[in-house]
């Protein structure tokens, strides 16, 4: 099978050079180039020298003639970049886009939660929110690929399954996420520079984070019910990785075995989801460097409550892992290769 040239724009942040850490490693790519504004003329091992020994392009600045000779453009760019690449793709090129710019399905949406106009909402249909073992099958027939942000992974991926079978309540739901620096991007160093960040813990967002708008999103598309729920992102000070608990009431007569079977049964035949053993501690080292999310359900001292755990590496799972398995899907790649 001839391998398909790859366009990274935004190469040089965290998620963008994880990104080329798995594309590397992909046997049907070939990235052809790279793509950056401030780092125009250095080399990708500037920002990693693991990278020093892969022959990759030196960065260059994008413009619009790069994309004939390309088949996937991947966006790791600031908010609303990709939709203005977006504009001039033509029909042969696929857009996997690991930023915002088409997780909402509403233009109003986008610009409530991201505080700016859609540049271009005619083709927020022509995309797709592809978490990958929920709806990647749908992905075929779109253009514009979106991936979900790191958060809402984690959190979505325990919860959908129960809300399709309706074993819990849609309200009362309490998420509580707290992740490794790096989800908030290299400049989180300034940002944070008089705060303590390497030996501190922060809640950041509180009940309005962006991330709400895609949980929101998602879960309603499997419930009937206005849905009632409280989303906490916390920074920590670790690099990577991401540890949600989230607290969920249960439906009359369900139970913790019922719940934890059910997300078995769901998961079963998947590569990187891993359901454990109920009440399994699970911590962000089980899933660092890796494209699992594993998922804990645990009892509570009350009958109709559980606590679930859901790990994952925000980088690669909540990131660029999920951008190649999106990759994958729509090329009809095997599942696990660059993973």
């Amino acid at each position: 099978m001839p391998k398909l040239n790859a366009l990274v724009a935004g190469s040089t942040g965290y998620i963008g050079v994880q990104l080329i850490k798995l594309l590397t490693k992909h046997k049907y790519i070939k990235i052809k180039y790279l793509c950056g504004n401030t780092s125009v003329g250095k080399k990708i091992s500037h920002y990693d020298k693991s990278l020093s020994n892969k022959k990759l392009p030196k960065i260059i600045k994008f413009n619009k003639d790069l994309l004939k000779n390309i088949d996937v453009v991947f966006t790791a760019l600031p908010n609303g970049q990709a939709q203005d690449i977006s504009k001039q793709l033509n029909k042969d090129v696929t857009l996997i886009d690991l930023a915002a710019d088409f997780r909402l399905e509403k233009k109003s949406d986008y610009l409530k939660w991201y505080k700016q106009k859609h540049r271009s909402p005619s083709l927020i249909k022509k995309s797709i929110y592809s978490l990958p073992e929920i709806n990647g099958s749908e992905i075929k027939k779109y253009q514009i690929i979106s991936c979900p942000g790191c958060y809402p992974t984690s959190i979505l991926l325990p919860l959908v399954p129960l809300f399709k079978n309706k074993l819990v309540k849609v309200k009362n739901i309490i998420m509580d996420s707290k992740s490794g620096y790096s989800g908030a991007g290299r400049g989180v160093h300034k940002k944070y520079k008089d705060k303590n960040l390497y030996e501190s813990l922060s809640a950041y967002g509180v009940g309005f984070h962006r991330h709400n708008s895609e949980i929101h999103q998602m879960l309603n598309k499997y419930s009937n019910k206005k849905i009632d729920f409280n989303f906490t992102p916390h920074l920590t000070p670790m690099f990577r990785g991401i540890l949600s608990t989230i607290y969920i009431d249960l439906e009359a007569n369900v139970t913790q075995s019922k719940v934890l079977k059910t997300l078995s049964n769901f998961y079963k035949k998947n590569n990187f989801i891993k359901v454990l053993k109920s009440d399994s501690l699970i911590s962000t080292n089980d899933v660092i460097n890796t494209n699992n999310c594993y998922i804990s359900v645990c009892k509570t001292k009350y009958k109709n409550k559980i606590i679930i755990l859901s790990a994952i590496d925000n980088l690669i799972k909540g990131g660029a892992g999920q951008a190649v398995q999106n990759l994958n899907l729509k090329f009809n790649f095997p599942p696990k290769t660059g993973l």
